[in-house]
């Protein structure tokens, strides 16, 4: 844990938090903590600073906290990812949150299985500890907002095209030819990279020309096929170094 993340109604007027449940024990058992000691500390969707231990018994820990007066910002990057199998996407929660994802699309594709929509891992009471975990990973308090779309068209038209109107618009996909870094070497400073990742398989003709007619610049990541997991990885990589050095 290197950022304790904690819920803004966790935090008295007072500006003290009182834990007695995992992060606590965590605190206790791995950490060691002791009063007059401090930890780093965050508030979800809020800002982060430090906390100092007040007082601890064998399961409660009570701290100070001391925040920063403005949240992190939101991270440039924002993901349209076609549902992947429901225990690749639960391994995906955390690392998309640790590296930094502003809003993820989840949405229907061709080669998406019918059946992916009735897994647990698109429900929030499921992937919502996995992206504060990543999170806390990451020592930011920025919690990725999901939403899950079951038509891929309806949701490009009526939602995403609006909601980033001046986004840099890529979408990656064995077909093409194109070098991500390359796409990127011109974003321009403080612009958002809106990212649209098919399934195993990729995206169909139909949904590469959608994409297409709405300003998405089609990429790939050489001639080797992989998993989808690591081609999430690995882009969201690659455009988070081009976010770095613009």
């Amino acid at each position: 844990m290197n950022l304790l993340l904690v819920g803004p109604e966790e935090v008295s007027s007072s500006g003290e938090v009182l834990l007695h449940d995992e992060r606590a024990r965590h605190l206790l058992d791995v950490l060691g903590v002791h009063a007059g000691q401090y930890v780093r500390l965050g508030v979800l969707d809020g800002p982060k600073g430090r906390a100092e231990v007040l007082w601890t018994d064998d399961d409660t820990v009570r701290l100070r906290c001391e925040l920063d007066p403005s949240p992190p910002e939101r991270p440039r990057l924002d993901l349209v990812l076609a549902v992947p199998r429901p225990k690749v996407l639960k391994r995906l929660w955390a690392p998309l949150a640790a590296m930094g994802v502003g809003r993820i699309y989840l949405t229907n594709a061709k080669r998406v299985e019918r059946f992916y929509f009735d897994s647990h891992a698109i429900r929030p009471e499921v992937f919502r500890p996995r992206l504060i975990e990543g999170l806390a990973q990451a020592r930011d308090t920025r919690v990725p907002e999901v939403q899950v779309h079951k038509h891929l068209r309806m949701m490009i038209e009526q939602e995403v095209d609006a909601a980033h109107p001046d986004a840099k618009r890529i979408v990656a996909d064995p077909v093409y030819r194109r070098s991500a870094i390359r796409v990127l070497s011109d974003l321009a400073p403080e612009r958002r990279v809106l990212l649209a990742i098919g399934p195993e398989g990729g995206w169909d003709p139909l949904e590469r020309d959608l994409l297409e007619r709405y300003a998405f610049t089609g990429v790939g990541l050489g001639a080797r096929t992989l998993r989808s997991d690591t081609a999430v990885i690995a882009l969201v990589s690659i455009v988070h170094e081009a976010l770095r050095a613009d």
